[in-house]
């Protein structure tokens, strides 16, 4: 069973950064595919950005790829979601998933693990 603990989360202005971290414990993580989601209120969680379990390859949604970084340290078990240029829309909760997978996933169904999710919100 795997645990997931995001963090980093909190109130950012238009153009700034936050770095979100995702923690996994009770698991062998590199065997792991991690991805990011988010989700606002009345609307179903979206795919932000996902990762390898190797950190070679990620994949990201148009949205944000040319604004988010995702990344994996795999000797600290922790997954990291580097977000520049916040926009409003960026608000919502923030979540993280594992799967045991050698492939990138990009759908919630795919993902097994899931964080308690960490709020961001961008002000304009």
């Amino acid at each position: 069973q795997v645990q997931l603990v995001e963090s980093g989360g909190g109130l950012a202005t238009a153009g700034g950064s936050l770095r979100l971290s995702c923690a996994a414990s009770g698991g062998i993580f590199n065997t792991y595919a991690m991805g990011w989601f988010r989700q606002v209120p009345g609307k179903q969680r979206e795919f932000i950005a996902g990762i390898s379990r190797s950190g070679t390859y990620t994949r990201y949604a148009d949205g944000v790829k040319d604004r988010f970084t995702i990344s994996r340290d795999n000797a600290k078990n922790t997954m990291y979601l580097q977000m520049d240029g916040l926009k409003p829309e960026d608000t919502a909760v923030y979540y993280c998933a594992a799967k045991a997978s050698a492939a990138i996933l990009t759908t919630m169904e795919a993902y097994d693990y899931w964080g308690q999710g960490t709020q961001v919100t961008v002000s304009s």
